[in-house]
């Protein structure tokens, strides 16, 4: 197979955003007394901290990472200390329970009947991904469902692409990270992985700093059309 053209053997997905709708959330800060906007500031947060502690040779879990910057969110805004731990239960427990996006159960059937392996890559738990797509009726249609817990080193180090590509027993140039997170699609690109971004926003408001996907679409079911559709180049 050419390393430039085709369809990759594997195609492998981000799960936190990508398949999962965190809106829900927002409903779940404003009952521990938080703004609903307030979700999108502590995501990100959650990010940076993780790649932080990457960094600095110290990887912790997701859900440990999470936890704690919602924790002193709360107790920064005056939430009693008696009612913060209660608070970070729900809002975490609501976390446990997301769905995926609409348009992530076409796409995954339409990637796995054109015959390419499916799996997912996450900086957060396996067993939360594993709920995510058994609440999606997805699990069966998912090769491997992996996690940078074992790599051991948060997406966007190179060291958590080798891990997958270890896991799927392929080379880098055959398979496609496909994430809507600009940083993911440069990690994987920068690791030799081919990418594709799901623009939902449809803004295309892609980074010029950061390493351009070879595909975009606004939907992962119109991305796995354009990839089993189009030469890639």
């Amino acid at each position: 197979m050419d390393d430039q053209t085709g369809a990759p053997r594997v195609v492998v997905l981000d799960v936190n955003e990508t398949l999962s709708d965190l809106s829900p959330l927002d409903e779940a800060f404003t009952e521990v007394g938080l703004a609903a906007h307030e979700r999108q500031a502590w995501f990100a947060g959650v990010l940076r901290d993780g790649f932080g502690l990457g960094l600095a040779g110290a990887p912790a879990p997701f859900a440990d990472v999470a936890s704690g910057l919602l924790r002193a969110r709360l107790l920064e805004q005056g939430t009693g200390a008696d009612q913060v731990e209660a608070a970070v239960e729900h809002v975490m427990g609501r976390f446990a329970t997301l769905t995926v996006h609409r348009d992530v159960g076409p796409g995954i059937r339409a990637l796995r009947a054109a015959g390419l392996r499916v799996v997912t890559l996450s900086n957060g738990s396996a067993g939360v991904a594993e709920g995510l797509l058994d609440r999606a009726g997805l699990r069966d249609h998912v090769d491997l469902v992996l996690s940078v817990e074992d790599a051991p080193a948060w997406k966007p180090a190179a060291a958590a692409y080798a891990h997958a590509l270890e896991e799927c027993g392929v080379e880098a140039h055959e398979a496609m990270l496909v994430a809507v997170h600009p940083w993911d699609i440069d990690g994987a690109a920068r690791a030799g992985l081919r990418t594709g971004w799901v623009d939902r926003s449809g803004r295309d408001a892609y980074p010029t700093h950061l390493r351009a996907p070879e595909l975009r679409s606004p939907s992962l079911a119109e991305l796995a059309g354009d990839l089993l559709t189009a030469e890639l180049k």
